[in-house]
């Protein structure tokens, strides 16, 4: 629950501002009515203090102009698009850290029927086209206060060719489990090791929770589930001390969770990281235990000429025969759609 929610001007103009207003009326939360279309008020004196300040903080807004101009983004889908920007979770190799502008806040987008009825443009008739909403918030973690959610599940349950992909680190999925998605909505939820989980995704539901929310989320409806697609992203892959014995018994906890036949999917992410998002990280985490050491790494470049730092190809190699062959045996139904 965040301790400030701000609404600017523009966003209680919009029919779904007002029904964001109406919900956090009804949760008790402290509401502030802004004088104009600007967020103010979250910079403190240091780093860390902005970042703890901004992540107790809600601020409805409307999505500017250039969110209706979709990006591609494989392997993951064939569009992005947001319904918020900023998540409640406390990762401590946030990807999001470096892309986004300003401090970390929630902004949850208060025109989200234009931006729904604006992804029609994008699909090709005859021919399925995947959206991915999950790229700069955790959809799920802030449901119970936008439903917004709930809204896309629904739109895409109306469309011919347009299929929805979230993911989450949160388990409150009850809501979700009776909306009629006609299987045009994958739900997966990002698992790790129990010592990555633990000591690096603060503020998060746990491993075993996530899990037993994907349970429900594909058991059939019969069973009391939500008959959904699901998948898992594995991420960030890193090879801590022991590593193979904490991935394996990563895989048991999967393997008893999914222990029905469903439509499933995985995708496998290895750590890495920018000379940008360390210094954030850094400054938002001074204690963390998460490993930067360039001298670990080797340099990739984009086309853009961006730096990361991953880990050797031997590295890679040696996570990628261990992972996929952990599903191959344990899941053979189930498809890797990509390793990176």
């Amino acid at each position: 629950m965040p301790e400030r929610v701000l609404f600017t001007p523009m966003a209680l103009e919009e029919p779904w501002g007002q029904e964001l207003y109406r919900r956090a009326q009804s949760l008790d939360l402290p509401i502030e009515e802004l004088g104009r279309n600007r967020i103010t008020g979250v910079k403190g004196e240091t780093e860390r203090e902005t970042y703890a300040r901004a992540k107790r903080t809600l601020a409805v807004v409307t999505a500017p102009p250039s969110s209706f101009k979709l990006s591609p983004i494989p392997p993951s889908a064939d569009w992005q698009f947001h319904i918020a920007e900023g998540c409640p979770g406390h990762c401590q190799y946030c990807y999001l850290a470096g892309s986004l502008q300003g401090p970390p806040l929630i902004r949850v987008f208060a025109n989200l029927p234009q931006i729904l009825a604006n992804l029609g443009k994008y699909e090709q008739p005859g021919k399925a086209t995947s959206f991915e909403v999950s790229c700069y918030t955790d959809p799920l973690g802030i449901e119970h206060l936008t439903g917004s959610l709930a809204e896309a599940i629904r739109y895409f349950g109306t469309r011919e060719d347009g299929y929805l992909r979230w993911v989450s680190k949160f388990d409150n999925v009850d809501g979700l489990l009776d909306l009629p998605h006609n299987g045009h909505t994958r739900c997966r939820v990002s698992v790790n090791a129990a010592w990555v989980s633990q000591k690096l995704e603060g503020g998060t539901a746990t491993v075993p929770q996530r899990l037993q929310a994907l349970r429900k989320l594909g058991l059939p409806r019969e069973q009391g589930g939500g008959g959904y697609p699901i998948g898992l992203v594995i991420a960030p892959i890193m090879p801590i001390e022991d590593w193979e014995q904490h991935y394996s018994d990563l895989f048991d906890q999967i393997e008893q969770a999914i222990d029905f036949p469903c439509v499933l999917t995985f995708e496998l992410i290895s750590h890495r990281f920018t000379p940008g998002s360390k210094e954030v990280l850094q400054a938002w985490y001074p204690n963390s235990k998460l490993d930067m050491d360039e001298q670990n790494r080797i340099i990739k470049r984009n086309k853009f000429g961006g730096t990361k730092y991953v880990y050797d190809g031997n590295t890679m190699r040696q996570l990628r025969q261990f992972f996929e062959g952990e599903i191959n045996k344990r899941f053979p139904q189930a498809q890797v759609l990509y390793w990176t």
